[in-house]
């Protein structure tokens, strides 16, 4: 009963009409049945001019009435003496928004549980509890222990005195309690020895991973066995979640560019029913006949089957790991015929390892490394977590730092005891640096540039393995029907033209500046053109692009949000992945459309040669419009192939900036 209440209250029409029915059955039942069609087509035709009123709405703000079928139908069915027919079309309208609800409901499901996963309580120390400065928190050393813990690195103690707050009250620099199977309330420096975590909510990663004092967690992660101690590094706003949900948010928003497909077919739907009702009625005569074509007509195939099918797209791109921001989206990338991608972090893992240390005269290799770990503390650029990783593994103790600050693109300064330290690009570097010098370089290899006040003090050369399954992933896309394939980066042309060579890829574009990138993207043919990429520098050409890509478990922020897909899995096969989901969808959406207009049309020609009652065809019109929505809920599961819905390997949950793509 409780249940039934609910519903009457979220959609009193279809509770209204339900009860008009009930009245109207007992009347009939009752001497006084000749009231019953007048009070059944009385709220008919209320009914059907509250729709008109919602329609011309709708031809107001550009969109095309398909409800003056309905409008046309109601009010025709009570004026040749068809109120009961008239009824069953008010319950088809009203219905329909119960309808697709439901269908919303069930597609959205993925996208739903991602919203109800994100944390939303803390537990924070009132007075925090005494502990050693963590890695990036405090400028030390990456790795350092904290003193709160005992010799075998077990869990944080709650006998220091804490609070439950909201996630938003979080500020900066709280020391923050987890515990075991909680989920990670913001992005955070975690402070104990070691801790283990659940990303496969952010990554897709099935497996649990382990993480170092010193290391960031992203928010969102669920903590494994034991209680620990985190030190927040970012606001609930700001954190890797929260970026997440609001990316839900938006797509689950932008819901108006999902009508378009149907808007196409409404204009030339309404004129042929009114076309053959309006034949029917002239050629027998029986204005009858009008009435029974048009119910037959209603239009729930284009008002609520295109939409739900799309829906149904962005969940099962949700369920892949691959956010969607609109029905429109899911359009574009039906018709990709051209595919552009970034290098670092997208065609390749994004987790480059140190090779070699070349130094200037006068410093270790030691020393360069020290430098270069102690500001990239401070970077959320790829390069910097595997530079900060390479000297945890040497016991380098990093120099404690006054302040740091990150260029976008171009590397990141720190200001120590003993002057500025300058890690990036070499133009950057040179700029205030005398000295510097490039290292010959192997294929496939990258440097990064290090010095100290005025001098040049040495580089780190860097090697960047390819994703496993990127050449799996260019060759789906053929399969899928891309034409052209592009490789648009910032880093050298060696290194760019040895990646194209092993993956086969014809054109390369190495070297390039954002606005080299934009222009590039914006001359490629034919369209439209999918670009993928990852860093603060793709961010611009992800925006400019017919569908932008973003690389979203390891990459910038302003590239996630520039995108119009955002990957929350470390796998390229999302791609490919998103290419199939969008040709599905529509082609889903377009055969519910079809499907449903050809039986229509069908029922209209019956109805037209008076073989079709009003009320049976009122009722088998409901059958049809029920087998629109059940063919367009298909597209939450689709056909997925190769391993674009594979488990993706393990990802480290930073956020980082590009310098060198």
């Amino acid at each position: 009963m409780t249940q039934l209440r609910s519903a009457a209250r979220s959609y009193p029409l279809v509770a209204a009409t339900i009860a008009v029915a009930i009245v109207g059955l007992v009347l009939l039942a009752t001497p006084a049945r000749g009231a019953a069609p007048w009070i059944v087509g009385g709220y008919a035709l209320l009914v059907a001019a509250w729709e008109a009123v919602g329609m011309i709405r709708q031809l107001l703000a550009g969109h095309a009435g398909l409800d003056i079928l309905a409008v046309t139908a109601i009010t025709a069915a009570v004026l040749v003496g068809e109120p009961w027919a008239a009824l069953v079309v008010v319950l088809m309208l009203t219905g329909g928004e119960a309808l697709e609800d439901y269908a919303q409901n069930r597609s959205q499901r993925e996208l739903t549980a991602l919203l109800a996963r994100a944390p939303q309580r803390a537990t924070r120390y009132v007075t925090a509890p005494e502990l050693a400065p963590a890695g990036a928190a405090a400028g030390e050393a990456a790795g350092q222990r904290s003193r709160g813990a005992d010799e075998s690195g077990t869990e944080a103690a709650e006998t220091d005195l804490t609070e439950d707050v909201d996630v938003a009250d979080v500020q900066v620099g709280d020391v923050l309690l987890v515990r075991p199977g909680e989920v990670v309330p913001v992005d955070a420096i975690l402070i104990d020895e070691l801790a283990t975590f659940d990303e496969s909510s952010l990554t897709g990663e099935s497996l649990p991973v382990e993480h170092a004092s010193g290391e960031r967690i992203a928010s969102g992660a669920v903590n494994g066995a034991k209680a620990i101690r985190m030190r927040a590094a970012a606001r609930a706003g700001d954190s890797e979640y929260q970026q997440i949900v609001r990316l839900v948010e938006q797509a689950q928003a932008s819901r108006s560019k999902t009508v378009r497909l149907a808007d196409r077919y409404a204009v030339p739907f309404t004129v042929i029913s009114l076309l053959i009702a309006a034949v029917a009625w002239i050629v027998s005569g029986d204005p009858v006949r009008f009435a029974e074509v048009l119910v037959v007509a209603t239009p729930c195939p284009l008002l609520i089957a295109a939409p739900v099918a799309f829906l149904g797209g962005m969940s099962r791109a949700a369920k892949a790991g691959l956010i969607v921001k609109g029905g429109g989206t899911l359009e574009q990338l039906a018709g990709v015929r051209s595919a552009a991608f970034d290098k670092t972090g997208t065609l390749t893992t994004g987790r480059p390892k140190p090779r070699r240390i070349v130094t200037a005269a006068g410093f270790s290799e030691e020393r360069v490394l020290q430098l270069a770990a102690s500001a990239e503390v401070y970077s959320s650029h790829v390069l910097a977590a595997a530079v900060v990783s390479a000297g945890r593994d040497r016991g380098i103790r990093l120099i404690p730092v006054i302040e740091a600050e990150e260029y976008a693109t171009n590397g990141v300064a720190a200001r120590v005891a003993d002057g500025v330290i300058r890690v990036g690009k070499p133009a950057w570097v040179a700029a205030s640096a005398d000295g510097l010098f490039r290292p010959d370089l192997e294929a496939g290899e990258l440097v990064i540039y290090v010095a100290l006040d005025d001098r040049f003090v040495g580089a780190i050369v860097m090697r960047d393995r390819l994703r496993p399954e990127a050449a799996e992933t260019l060759a789906e896309l053929a399969e899928l029907g891309v034409e052209r394939t592009l490789l648009v980066t910032g880093d050298v042309a060696p290194t760019a033209n040895a990646v194209a060579s092993e993956l086969g890829i014809s054109e390369v574009h190495a070297e390039c500046r954002p606005a080299d990138k934009v222009r590039i993207v914006s001359e490629v043919t034919p369209r439209p053109l999918l670009m993928a990429g990852d860093g603060l520098n793709d961010a611009p050409v992800l925006a400019a692009a017919d569908v932008g890509f973003a690389m979203g478990a390891h990459g910038s922020t302003a590239a996630s949000e520039s995108a119009d897909v955002v990957n929350r899995f470390d796998t390229i096969h999302g791609v490919a992945e998103a290419v199939r989901i969008g040709r599905d969808t529509v082609r889903i959406a377009l055969q519910s459309i079809w499907a449903g207009i050809i039986i229509s049309v069908g029922l209209m020609a019956v109805a037209a040669f008076g073989l079709l009652p009003a009320l049976a065809g009122a009722w088998l019109q409901e059958v049809v419009d029920l087998v629109a929505i059940l063919w367009a809920l298909r597209a939450v599961r689709g056909r997925s192939r190769g391993r674009s819905a594979a488990v993706p390997q393990r990802a480290t949950p930073r956020v980082p900036s590009e310098k060198a793509s």
